[in-house]
C-alpha cells in the first residue's frame, strides 16, 4: 500500500501553457439518444448525476500524461453527446493533484490515488471531500533501445539492479543468464527516468520495492531517487530519450512506446509482456484499500503475484472529483465526463486508441454508484 506521507509542493510545476491538451468538445447539441456509452448507462440520455441540460459549458482538468491518448479518444464520442468543452492539461499526476486541491481545476487525473494528507486537504477544497475513481488501466512497459537485441527477458531483481545502477553494462552476467540466446554488447547501460513528480514512477518503484527490495533500496517514491542516469519530462520525454539514445532502457506507459521494443518480465516460471490482457489480469488478484472515504475506489495492486499470464508492472490511473461542488453545473458535468470515460463505449475507445485494459462490469457498476456522490452542495 502506498504511503500517506506529505509530498513537497508542486505548484511551480503546475502550468497551463502550450503544453496543455485542449480537448474541445464544443458547439454540438447535446444528444438524448446515444448508443449506450453515455454517463447515464445504456439509455445514454442522462448523466450520472442529472440530465445533460444541467451541464456546464466548460470544465477544466489537469494531471497524468498517461491519460492523454485516452482523452483524445474519449473526446470524440463525448462531443456527440454533450455540448461541453473539456480542457485537460497533461502536466503529470503530482501537478494535477496540486492544482485540484488548490481549486485551480475541476477534476484531476492521477496515476496514484490521494494520500491521507491530500484527502484532508480535499475536505477544505470540496463541499464533502473528494474521491478517486479508476478510469484507465495500463501496463508500464520496460522499453529499451539496444541494437541487435529484439527480445529481452528480465527478472525483478535484475531490472531493479539496472535501474539502481548496480548493473551497468549490457553483458553483465546477471542479464546474460536470463538471455542465453542474445548477443549482448559490453556497452554501458543508460537508464532513463522521469524528471518530474510522476504517478508512473510511483507505480514502477512500488513494483521494484515489492519484488526486489534487496536490489531496490529506495522505497516507493514519486520523484526518481537515483542520480546519474538520463532524466526526461513526462511520458513522451522518456520515450523520446530512449528512442534517441543507444543502450537506453526506461519505464513508460505501454500505449506510447511507438516502435520501441519492451522487455518481458519474469512472473513465476514464465516471462510476460505488457499486453492489455495481462495488465487487466492483475486487478482480479488485487484488493481495494481499506479506510477510504465513502465512494472512493483505490486499489491495492498485488505486485508479487505469480499467476500465469499476469503482468504486474501496471498503473491504475484515476480521475479525482469532489463529492459536492459549489457550482451545481460543475458537479453534474464532472460526473457526466467520468461516467462516459468509464462506460463500456468509453473504455473500448481508450483501448483502441491507447492500448489500455478495459475495466470490468463490476468495477464500472461501483463507479456509477460513486458518481451519485459527485453532486453540488
Amino acid at each position: 500500500m502506498r504511503s500517506s506521507t506529505s509530498r513537497a509542493a508542486r505548484a511551480a510545476l503546475a502550468t497551463t501553457s502550450a503544453a496543455a491538451l485542449a480537448l474541445a468538445l464544443a458547439a454540438c447539441s447535446p444528444s438524448n439518444e446515444t448508443d449506450g456509452g453515455g454517463a447515464g448507462g445504456s439509455d445514454g440520455g442522462s448523466t450520472a448525476a442529472g440530465s445533460d441540460a444541467d451541464l456546464a459549458g466548460t470544465i477544466n482538468g489537469a494531471g497524468a500524461s498517461t491519460q492523454q491518448a485516452a482523452f483524445q479518444a474519449w473526446a470524440v464520442n463525448f462531443q456527440d453527446a454533450y455540448g461541453t468543452t473539456v480542457n485537460y492539461d497533461p502536466v503529470g499526476s503530482g501537478s494535477g493533484r496540486e492544482q485540484f486541491l488548490s481549486g485551480g481545476v475541476d477534476f484531476a487525473g492521477s496515476d496514484a490515488y490521494l494520500t491521507d494528507e491530500e484527502l484532508a486537504q480535499a475536505d477544505e477544497r470540496c463541499t464533502d471531500g473528494a474521491i478517486d475513481l479508476p478510469v484507465y488501466v495500463s501496463p508500464i512497459a520496460i522499453a529499451y533501445n539496444l541494437e541487435g537485441v529484439d527480445d529481452l527477458q528480465l527478472s525483478p531483481a535484475v531490472l531493479a539492479g539496472i535501474m539502481a545502477q548496480a548493473i551497468t553494462t549490457w553483458d553483465d552476467p546477471a542479464i546474460a543468464e536470463l538471455n542465453p540466446d542474445a548477443e549482448l554488447p559490453s556497452t554501458p547501460i543508460t537508464p532513463v527516468n522521469r524528471s518530474d513528480d510522476s504517478g508512473t514512477t510511483e507505480n514502477f518503484t512500488e513494483y521494484l520495492d515489492a519484488t526486489a527490495p534487496d536490489a531496490w533500496t529506495y522505497g516507493v517514491v514519486e520523484t526518481w531517487p537515483v542520480a546519474g542516469g538520463e532524466a526526461a519530462q513526462g511520458t513522451s520525454g522518456v520515450v523520446q530519450a530512449i528512442t534517441n539514445g543507444s543502450g537506453t532502457i526506461g519505464y513508460a506507459d505501454a500505449s506510447q512506446l511507438g516502435d520501441l521494443p519492451a522487455a518481458t518480465i519474469q512472473v513465476g516460471e514464465e516471462y510476460v509482456g505488457p499486453t492489455p490482457e495481462a495488465a487487466a489480469a492483475i486487478l482480479d488478484n488485487s484488493t481495494r484499500v481499506e479506510g477510504r472515504p465513502e465512494g472512493d475506489i483505490a486499489i491495492d495492486l498485488d505486485r508479487t503475484t505469480e499467476e500465469s499470464g499476469t503482468y504486474p508492472i501496471v498503473l491504475v490511473s484515476y480521475q479525482i472529483a469532489c463529492k459536492g461542488y459549489d457550482d451545481p453545473q460543475v458537479g453534474e458535468t464532472v460526473a457526466a465526463l467520468i461516467g462516459y470515460t468509464t462506460s463500456e463505449e468509453g473504455q473500448q475507445a481508450a483501448a483502441e486508441q491507447a492500448g489500455s485494459a478495459p475495466i470490468s462490469e463490476d468495477l464500472r457498476s461501483d463507479i456509477m454508484t460513486s458518481l451519485e456522490l459527485v453532486t453540488s452542495s
